[in-house]
């Protein structure tokens, strides 16, 4: 069970807060200060809404440009890991620091393993064999603020309740599902694809951090063949457009 547990996990961990950075030169930036109020989106959904503007709708309750352009993301916060089929959690801490495809991952759930995982863009270290990065900028947020880029496609689904849906998928193929509020227009669930699984995350409270919507608690569902693994994830504090030092990517000896 464990062997499998893991990699699950850790595969979920990455998809879920991976969602910002792109790989250009980092500026100072500063902690954020943060606020729980919903603005009124600014692009008013109806039932004549279509998916490109449901998409665009989305992109700018999120931060717009400034979503779209932020260099780098640090990351810290805790989590409940739930195994295919058990009502018992395993706690766990996790830190991230992102900046486009490079990552650095670290993740402690002592003591059943503490993890660790590094992306230099080019090379990948992981603590744990046979546990290897997705292409993180091809999926969930990453993909929305390259909606409107050539190449990529939108398209309608059904919706789900009271959320509004529509699908990208970027030129290579890789779909992301989005559901989002038709009132504020923010993400409250996404589904991605990747090599046949399928999960999904749920949003359930959000902070505004220098003008970008971050996920505040989210939860996820990662469906296995021994049953769903779940996760309940707190962010607990967030920094955007940090000037990186040169070693943060850097592959252990």
């Amino acid at each position: 069970m464990r062997n499998s547990f893991i990699p699950a996990a850790l595969l979920s961990l990455m998809f879920a807060v991976c969602t910002f950075g792109q790989e250009t030169t980092p500026k100072n930036g500063t902690a954020a200060s943060s606020s729980t109020t919903a603005p009124a989106p600014v692009i008013a959904i109806s039932a004549t809404s279509t998916p490109a503007d449901l998409a665009k709708a989305a992109f700018l309750a999120q931060g717009g440009e400034k979503f779209r352009t932020v260099q780098n993301m640090m990351l810290r916060g805790s989590a409940q890991l739930y195994p295919p089929n058990s009502a018992q959690s395993i706690p766990a801490s996790f830190s991230i620091v992102t900046a486009g495809d490079k990552f650095r991952m670290e993740i402690d759930a002592r003591p059943i393993f503490v993890f660790k995982q590094i992306f230099d863009g080019q090379n990948t270290y992981s603590s744990m064999p046979n546990v290897e990065a997705p292409p993180l900028s091809k999926f969930g947020m990453s993909v929305l603020k390259l909606y409107d880029q050539p190449g990529y496609k939108i398209s309608a689904l059904p919706d789900k309740k009271k959320l509004r849906a529509f699908r990208i998928v970027d030129p290579d193929g890789y779909t992301t599902d989005f559901f989002i509020d038709a009132t504020t227009a923010r993400v409250m669930s996404f589904l991605i694809y990747y090599q046949d699984h399928t999960m999904g995350t749920e949003n359930s409270k959000f902070k505004d951090v220098d003008g970008v919507l971050v996920p505040w608690s989210f939860s996820q569902r990662f469906e296995m063949p021994q049953g769903a693994f779940f996760a309940e994830f707190s962010v607990k504090d967030v920094k955007l457009n940090q000037t990186l030092g040169e070693d943060v990517f850097a592959m252990p000896n």
